[in-house]
C-alpha cells in the first residue's frame, strides 16, 4: 500500500510541532507509521522554514565517515579515508530528497496566513479510530490529503470538534 499524504493547518507556529510530537509517540505505540513528518512555519515576514524530522546531510556525513574511516584503515590512511567519506556522505545526503517532496511544501506553505504553521506527513498506515482522539485537541483544518473522501471527512470532524 502507498504512502497517504495529509497536510493540516493550524493557527499558530507552534501547533503542527506539538502535533507532530503526539504522533511521533503514537508511532512508538505502533499505532501510525510515518514515512515522514514535516512541520513548515511562515513567520510575520512571510519567510518559510522547514522542520524536517531527520537531517539527511549529518546522517550521510556519519554514515560516509564511518565507511571512510573503515576503508582507510585497510589502506593505511584513517583519516583520509574517514575525511574523504564524510565529505562524500554529507554531499549525497544533502542531494537526497527522501519522502515529501521540498519544493511541493514551500509552494503550499505560501498559501498559509503569516505566523501560521502546517503539518505534512506521508502516512503507511494508521489506526483511525485510537489516533483521531489524540489528535483531535489540536484542531486544524485539513489542506490537502490523498486520503478517502469518507477518511478525510473524518480527519475534518475530528479537528473541528476538537477546536
Amino acid at each position: 500500500m502507498a504512502a497517504q499524504l495529509i497536510v493540516v493547518a493550524y493557527p499558530d507556529m507552534f501547533k503542527a510541532e506539538e502535533v507532530r510530537l503526539t504522533l511521533m509517540k503514537l508511532q512508538k505505540s505502533y499505532l501510525i507509521d510515518m514515512e515522514d513528518a514535516v512541520v513548515v512555519t511562515k513567520d510575520a515576514k512571510g519567510k518559510i522554514a522547514l522542520n524536517q524530522i531527520n537531517n539527511l546531510t549529518t546522517a550521510g556525513a556519519v554514515s560516509g565517515g564511518f565507511w571512510g574511516l573503515l576503508i582507510g584503515l585497510l589502506f593505511m590512511n584513517p583519516l583520509l579515508g574517514a575525511a574523504v567519506g564524510a565529505s562524500t556522505g554529507a554531499v549525497s545526503g544533502a542531494l537526497s530528497d527522501v519522502g515529501i517532496n521540498d519544493n511541493f511544501m514551500k509552494e503550499l506553505a505560501g498559501h498559509l496566513e503569516p505566523e501560521t504553521s502546517a503539518l505534512f506527513i506521508l502516512v503507511r498506515s494508521v489506526t483511525l479510530d485510537k489516533v483521531l482522539p489524540e489528535i483531535e485537541p489540536f484542531g486544524g483544518k485539513v489542506l490537502q490529503s490523498s486520503l478517502t473522501q469518507e477518511d478525510e471527512a473524518k480527519l475534518q470532524a475530528a479537528l473541528n470538534s476538537g477546536k
